[in-house]
């Protein structure tokens, strides 16, 4: 009752995972991946041990390959399970059991492999294949792009429930003490992949370092907006003087703390426009 697709960016070094269920949580049982080692789906009558054991097979030197042979060479209840492996490198690979109910199957790219049971038909495999080589941009963007033009293929035949997102990358967790650069889960809701994108962009409001071609000067006029929108909303108390004095910046400080803007936060005379236009949106509701 489950679709994914699992895949990865070698320039960025990144893996990922994204699925979508008829089922409560499927974040908690379905993506599994470790960076500078690959990612694993683990769905249908899903055998949660394929995360962890695959991981440790992929990282002792085993191929994608070999690691789904002994996976499933080991598992009697094979015949009911679905899985997806991608490395680091090497061709990916799926898995779907001549038990899993249908359709189920999967489909295999250069990066990536697809893989859905209980789906309205085929469509939805192809879709997601198609629409991950098509689409471009980071991979977060990528996977959940592809899951939303499976669910438009048809998706899972019972409906719609819960849906994730896992990416890893070396460092790319919060502080840079882990590799869970996204990790986010919809686990009950009527379009969990209308959400599911929405929490992702708000995702990289808050955690993603600020684009250098969207860095302002704060100059008279952006100043004296600042001023203005940290007033409406009660930060700041002082004159609309266009000046970015210590009173303002403070102000301006306060905002941000409260907002969980750190990741954007400068303490000179610069702000990132990201943060600017989420302010206006704050201050104009």
């Amino acid at each position: 009752m489950t679709f994914s697709i699992v895949a990865r960016d070698p320039q960025a070094g990144e893996s990922g995972i994204a699925v979508q269920s008829k089922f409560l949580a499927v974040g908690a049982v379905v993506p599994w991946a470790k960076a500078g080692v690959g990612a694993i789906a683990t769905q249908s009558w899903a055998n949660t041990s394929y995360g962890p054991r695959g991981l440790e097979l992929l990282a002792s030197g085993l191929s994608v390959q070999e690691t789904l042979a002994q996976l499933i060479g080991e598992d009697d209840g094979r015949a009911s399970r679905q899985v997806g492996i991608v490395g680091v490198d090497g061709q990916p690979a799926t898995f779907t059991g001549d038990q899993c109910f249908p359709w189920a199957g999967g489909q295999v790219g250069e990066h990536y492999t697809c893989q859905g049971n209980i789906l309205v038909g085929e469509d939805t495999v192809l879709a997601m294949a198609r629409t991950f080589e098509q689409t471009t941009g980071r991979l977060c963007d990528r996977l959940v792009a592809a899951l939303a033009a499976g669910q438009a293929a048809g998706g899972d035949s019972r409906g719609q429930q819960s849906a994730a997102l896992l990416v890893v990358r070396q460092g790319g967790g919060y502080g840079g003490f882990n590799d869970r650069f996204i990790d986010l889960r919809i686990d009950d809701h009527p379009q969990p992949i209308n959400e599911l994108k929405r929490i992702l962009q708000l995702h990289k409001l808050y955690l993603f370092p600020p684009d250098p071609a969207d860095i302002l000067v704060i100059d008279h006029d952006v100043a004296r907006e600042l001023q203005q929108l940290l007033t409406v909303l009660g930060d700041y108390q002082g004159a609309i003087s266009g000046s970015y004095d210590e009173v303002t910046r403070t102000a301006f400080r306060k905002f941000s703390g409260r907002e969980n803007l750190e990741e954007r936060w400068f303490e000179d005379a610069r702000v990132d426009r990201t943060v600017l236009e989420f302010l206006r949106q704050k201050a104009n509701r």
